[in-house]
């Protein structure tokens, strides 16, 4: 039997997906770290709660496609969001079978105060980056979407 010839060896420091896997964990754990200590959110609920205030009466299923949240992930944020009195779930006009989410006026008010938080931390890493830089960024982050996702837009 011919041997088989090896791989060339994977080397995560240059290997794209495991790069851009742990730079999004990176800056998602830094900003969690300040509504997690401010109020008491996961990551997965911050995410659910910025969805559904961008697309009021969203379902589960959708916020788990626009997020690439995986469905138990977000069962479990709409649930401990209901919980804590931030999201409620609204029988759908169209379909019996499926519930909109909405923002409550509390979980409103919450998101009103972490959204400039956000915003501040964003600014704060782009900053690191030159206005051509920002505008190259964006446009190579535009192209790996779609070769990530050539069936439909990610963002």
């Amino acid at each position: 039997m011919p041997e088989r010839p090896h791989p060339a060896p994977l080397r995560l420091a240059t290997f794209l997906p495991f790069r851009l896997s742990v730079l999004s964990n990176a800056i998602s754990q830094r900003i969690a770290e300040l509504y997690d200590r401010e109020f008491g959110l996961s990551i997965w609920q911050w995410r659910v709660m910025a969805v559904t205030a961008d697309t009021p009466g969203i379902s589960a299923t959708e916020i788990g496609q626009r997020t690439q949240m995986d469905k138990v992930a977000v069962s479990r944020a709409v649930a401990g969001l209901i919980e804590m009195g931030y999201l409620e779930r609204r029988p759908s006009t169209d379909d019996a079978r499926r519930s909109n989410l909405v923002l409550t006026p509390a979980g409103l008010g919450i998101y009103e105060l972490i959204v400039p938080l956000a915003l501040s931390e964003e600014a704060r890493l782009v900053s690191a980056l030159s206005e051509k830089e920002q505008v190259e960024l964006a446009r190579l982050m535009g192209k790996l979407a779609k070769a990530a996702s050539p069936e439909r837009d990610l963002w």
